[in-house]
């Protein structure tokens, strides 16, 4: 069954990418605050992360007009450039309820700077989403996109609708449509397809840094990750140590990963509260409102603050021996208290 597909011109890179979340100003209307996800960006990048990804479900991409998402997609640019990272890649989120508007968003995403776009199936009218629309959706988006698409799998926002391992082979084979994100949880489509293609001509990731070293394990390239948000270094560090062959280490440290992202599965304000707990401070921003989700959601109540804080603070230790992965400022240090 291993394909003989060619090997596509621009493969997604192997690695930890961090869906960021999107920070606002404390205004009624809660604006993009750029400076801080200039901050932000620059704090996340030096913390080893392989690449960083906007305007996806984490940033809260259907409260952000098209505009905000390209500002968004400059301000990590000039980040990665700041540090001097000519070549960092940048992932966007291109998802639209049609085809039309997947394109449009697809070339926002090139003109702003962005080298990948991620895209959700179409699930506005979730009985007419068949197989054949699903396949000509990504198709016809991948014919005029101007940056390689990555498929985006994930039931809980798409109003059940699942991609199984038969349609992403089928899609695997369009020469502009390079992987695939998995935010299912489903290991067997992981071995399915990395069985089926090398990396080079369909990569395969994990949605969740939960189940990274099984992801890994079965051939996948990697993992996108919301916990990311919160200890960049630590899921890179589990990443690093499966790549180097310390397995031990590795099982150990996914387990301490694995219940810190339990949090995150809350949804996105549990992600952001732990996320301006501790590390909004290291990166300097400081207003805890930056990380509050746009209204009409709600931020995390004071007896869910408290449990994410207990979830999440065991991987403080792990994250302040890590040095940062490049050069700029002094390793930040999490104390594991804040004024939030």
């Amino acid at each position: 069954m291993t394909s003989t597909l060619a090997a596509k011109q621009r493969p997604l890179p192997e690695g930890v990418y961090c869906p960021v979340v999107s920070l606002y100003r404390s205004t009624t209307r809660q604006e993009i605050d750029l400076e801080s996800s200039h901050q932000y960006f620059s704090y996340l990048i030096r913390g080893g992360v392989h690449a960083l990804v906007l305007s996806g479900t984490t940033a809260e991409a259907v409260l952000l007009s098209p505009t905000e998402r390209q500002d968004l997609i400059r301000a990590a640019r000039k980040a990665a450039l700041d540090l001097g990272l000519n070549n960092y890649p940048l992932v966007a989120g291109i998802s639209g309820q049609s085809t039309n508007e997947s394109i449009r968003l697809a070339e926002d995403a090139k003109a702003a700077g962005a080298d990948f776009g991620l895209l959700l199936p179409p699930s506005y009218w979730s009985k007419a989403v068949t197989k054949d629309v699903i396949l000509e959706f990504y198709r016809d988006v991948a014919d005029e996109s101007p940056i390689p698409v990555v498929v985006y799998n994930f039931p809980g926002v798409t109003s059940g609708i699942d991609l199984n391992s038969d349609v992403l082979s089928e899609l695997a084979k369009h020469p502009n449509i390079v992987g695939v994100k998995l935010t299912c949880g489903n290991a067997g489509k992981v071995t399915r397809l990395t069985q089926e293609f090398k990396h080079e001509q369909f990569g395969v990731y994990a949605g969740q840094s939960d189940w990274l070293v099984p992801c890994l394990a079965g051939g996948g390239q990697g993992c996108v990750t919301g916990i990311g948000n919160v200890f960049p270094k630590s899921v890179c560090r589990l990443y690093n140590l499966w790549k180097e062959g310390k397995v031990q280490e590795a099982a150990e440290l996914q387990g301490l990963v694995a219940q810190a992202e339990k949090a995150c599965k809350e949804g996105i304000a549990a992600t952001k509260y732990g996320a301006g707990y501790f590390a909004g401070p290291l990166a300097g921003v400081n207003d805890p409102t930056s990380f509050h989700p746009r209204r009409p959601y709600k931020p995390a109540g004071k007896e869910m603050q408290s449990w994410i804080v207990n979830v999440m603070k065991h991987l403080v230790e792990v994250e302040n021996s890590i040095p940062d992965a490049y050069p700029g400022k002094p390793p930040a240090q999490v104390n594991g208290s804040s004024k939030h």
